[in-house]
């Protein structure tokens, strides 16, 4: 058995793809030992790319676009989706079946102000004919703090990726009235990354064959299987709430079996952030994105 590290961006359901890898046995059946990390504050997933610490990493490609902007060679390769589609949702205090994204004009909105997040939300308000400098749209912190702080009382809406707000559906506390990603459609939103030599390796293809299988049983297997084969890492969220969400992403398309990032989905990507004034320079396609191994 080899050791292969996999560090995380930010740990979630939407993720699913692969942590399932690990979680479900894929990894293991392939002669693969998965360690799974999360990044250190102050640091990124890709960082620990480049020194060497992990093998393949949970990222997006809109990474490599950042890369660009410097005047620098990526150096890291998006080389398989795990989303291809945004995975936050919107949620209000009471329940609102005949929500319409223009109901946020003039409200408090407790949005997730990194980078692709944000990008994706105000691309969502366009497509959906909301000016976003018409909501009052609040930086309340980390993860974490946004949540404590929508539970304490602030904020009309909250901006949050699974499993969170179906969470505080299950607390009482709110009422999930849409998913971004509807507003959206599909885009290469995250990624599985490594460096090219890596890509080359005997791990990457044994690795890839897992995370294929993966993939078609998350499509296949009851949201309740998925979620009893994950529970063990998400010990504070309760098991309804969890095969809700994970039941959510399926339904949504999030993981499509295929695993290739097509130029298609990427063009929208760079959409989003032409939206909001960032440069594409050249083919950025060709330069960020990497096939999947053999």
């Amino acid at each position: 058995m080899t050791r292969i590290a996999i560090q995380f961006t930010r740990f979630s359901a939407f993720y699913s793809p692969l942590l399932g890898a690990a979680a479900g046995g894929f990894l293991k059946d392939e002669g693969l030992v998965p360690e799974l990390t999360v990044s250190p504050p102050g640091a990124t997933a890709i960082d620990a790319l480049l020194d060497g610490s992990a093998h393949v990493v949970q990222s997006a490609p809109s990474q490599g676009l950042s890369t660009l902007e410097r005047g620098e060679e990526p150096k890291a390769f998006h080389f398989a989706q795990i989303n291809q589609m945004d995975g936050f949702f919107l949620t209000a205090r009471q329940p609102d079946p005949d929500f319409s994204w223009g109901k946020l004009a003039g409200k408090k909105v407790l949005v997730d102000f990194a980078g692709q997040p944000l990008a994706m939300f105000k691309f969502a308000c366009l497509k959906r004919g909301l000016d976003f400098t018409a909501i009052d749209a609040v930086d309340a912190g980390n993860t974490t703090e946004m949540d404590a702080a929508f539970r304490a009382g602030e904020g009309d809406y909250i901006h949050q990726q699974g499993p969170a707000p179906q969470q505080l559906e299950h607390d009482g506390v709110g009422q999930v009235v849409a998913a971004v990603g509807e507003a959206i459609g599909p885009c290469a939103f995250s990624s599985l990354a490594a460096i090219g030599e890596w890509l080359e390796s005997d791990m990457a293809s044994a690795f890839m064959r897992a995370y294929r299988k993966t993939r078609v049983w998350l499509n296949e297997a009851p949201a309740r299987e998925v979620a009893a084969v994950e529970a063990a890492h998400f010990p504070q969220i309760d098991q309804d709430v969890l095969t809700q969400t994970i039941a959510t992403y399926q339904k949504l398309g999030c993981w499509a079996p295929e695993v290739e990032i097509t130029r298609e989905a990427f063009e929208v990507t760079l959409d989003v952030f032409r939206n909001i004034g960032r440069s594409v320079p050249g083919d950025v396609y060709s330069k960020v994105i990497a096939p999947p191994p053999a």
